[in-house]
């Protein structure tokens, strides 16, 4: 266990926020499966403040997916101060985050995300502004740099908490590097042992071993996990396993991936409606069957799927498919 600020986060696993998956149906599935803390997916200052009605609906929070922290982006200091106090007064999540260091290009053509990593003293005085402006604790995730020439990790994570930032997430790659790559821990680890505040690791945690060698290669206090999750939240249960007793459950069995899709449709439709709910779930029953036999027939038919009796039924299919199959 840690804290950010005043906030008890229970364990080291960390689910990242991504655009267009961290919904409540996503996040109540991933608090479910044990993650000390869970981020929403970035809402933009701008929309806040022009109070757009999708995204005011994005800053809403449920009881069962605390503690939740809830990400702000955007590159002027007055409008993402004004958007971080809607999320204050509005929102019922328990952190707030800024976004620093997303690296594409819609989001850093707008002076945001990562193009602020070229330049700390704008980011020591957005972080400043805000933390001043809201009661609850301020967080920053960031990138190691630019680029290879740029890496002002280590500096900007000292500003940061000079301006009274609780906490930073660091993503071991460049901008330039985008999600390709590996990630540079070595730079997660200047930057823990710069600074006094929590530090979040993130960058190729796709397995318990590899959040381990995270933690004992950089001394972060805790991981966070972004695309390893994607059908995959068992991974949660099985770092917090291992880290406490180093041993985890490798097995996870088709019938519990199937039995979750199902459960991961309804929670998209109580969300979102149905029609939405079935277009998402076409990534996320890919990611979930992905490595299973005939996956790749899965994937094709649920292209084509309109209701939820047709992906239950599909699925139902499956399942008698994979029982007649080799275990």
């Amino acid at each position: 266990m840690f804290k950010i600020g005043d906030i008890e986060i229970k364990n080291k696993v960390i689910i990242a926020p991504m655009a267009g998956v961290s919904n409540i149906a996503f996040r109540t599935i991933m608090k479910d499966y044990g993650a000390g803390l869970v981020y929403a997916e970035m809402v933009s200052d701008r929309a806040l403040n022009y109070r757009n009605e999708k995204t005011l609906k994005m800053i809403r929070v449920v009881e069962g997916e605390r503690p939740l922290s809830m990400q702000v982006f955007g590159g002027d200091k007055e409008s993402i101060v004004k958007g971080a106090i809607i999320i204050d007064q509005e929102s019922d999540c328990d952190i707030i985050d800024i976004n620093m260091g997303c690296p594409v290009s819609k989001v850093v053509k707008s002076e945001a995300g990562a193009k602020l990593l070229l330049e700390p003293m704008k980011i020591y005085d957005i972080v400043k502004a805000v933390v001043e402006s809201v009661e609850k604790p301020v967080t920053v995730k960031i990138r190691s740099g630019w680029d290879s020439n740029t890496i002002y990790a280590v500096e900007i994570a000292q500003l940061c908490e000079k301006a009274g930032a609780k906490a930073i997430a660091i993503h071991g790659r460049t901008r330039v590097q985008m999600y390709t790559g590996k990630a540079d821990w070595d730079t997660i680890k200047s930057v823990k042992e710069a600074v006094n505040i929590p530090v979040i690791g993130n960058g190729d945690v796709l397995t318990p071993e590899d959040a381990l060698k995270m933690i004992e290669t950089t001394n972060c206090d805790a991981v966070m996990i972004g695309r390893g999750v994607l059908g995959n939240p068992w991974l949660i249960n099985q770092i917090v396993d291992f880290l406490n007793t180093g041993k985890y459950e490798k097995d996870i069995h088709y019938k519990e991936k199937i039995a979750q899709i199902i459960d991961h449709m309804y929670r998209l439709i109580d969300l979102k409606g149905e029609k939405i709910a079935l277009l998402e779930m076409r990534s996320h029953a890919a990611w979930y069957v992905k490595g299973l036999k005939g996956a790749t027939y899965v994937k094709r038919k649920i292209n084509s799927l309109k209701t939820k009796e047709e992906l239950i039924e599909l699925f139902e299919e499956y399942l008698e498919y994979l029982e007649k199959g080799p275990k």
